[in-house]
């Protein structure tokens, strides 16, 4: 399940400017599968830095993921023709940054922040193991 939709990006920005990112057929159309390509790195970015400190993918997607998924993927398309204009630039760096302090356990996801994957969390054993030497298995030695 992508972390978000090209309707997501299209709230975002004009279909027109989408068409223009994504047509590489001059078919004066948005090419789904270059949006799909973009969320789906966008995606993998955000599970690179999130899958230190989460479960990814994200069965319920936070709305702060969300958002980093549309600013990347947004970012990634201008990335194929121009580049980003600087406000586009500043999201992406803001996304990653925010990413980092993610994985580093310095920023939450926020209210709707899942819970810490169990793999990562250290956790204390208070049962023991059975001895293996005890005095009346040892008292021929």
């Amino acid at each position: 399940m992508a972390y978000c939709t090209q309707s997501d990006i299209l709230d975002q920005i004009d279909e027109d400017i989408l068409v223009q990112l994504t047509d590489d057929a001059d078919a004066g159309v948005v090419d789904d599968g270059v949006v799909d390509e973009k969320i789906a790195g966008a995606d993998a970015l955000i599970n690179g830095y999130c899958g230190k400190t989460y479960a990814v993918p994200f069965s319920t997607v936070p709305a702060l993921v969300k958002k980093f998924s549309v600013d990347i993927a947004i970012h990634d398309l201008y990335g194929r023709r121009k580049g980003a204009p600087e406000d586009r630039r500043t999201r992406y760096k803001d996304a990653v940054e925010f990413l980092k302090g993610v994985a580093k356990g310095d920023n939450s996801l926020g209210e709707d922040d899942p819970a810490a994957t169990e793999a990562n969390t250290p956790e204390m054993s208070t049962s023991n193991p059975d001895r293996i030497f005890t005095r009346d298995t040892m008292s021929g030695f």
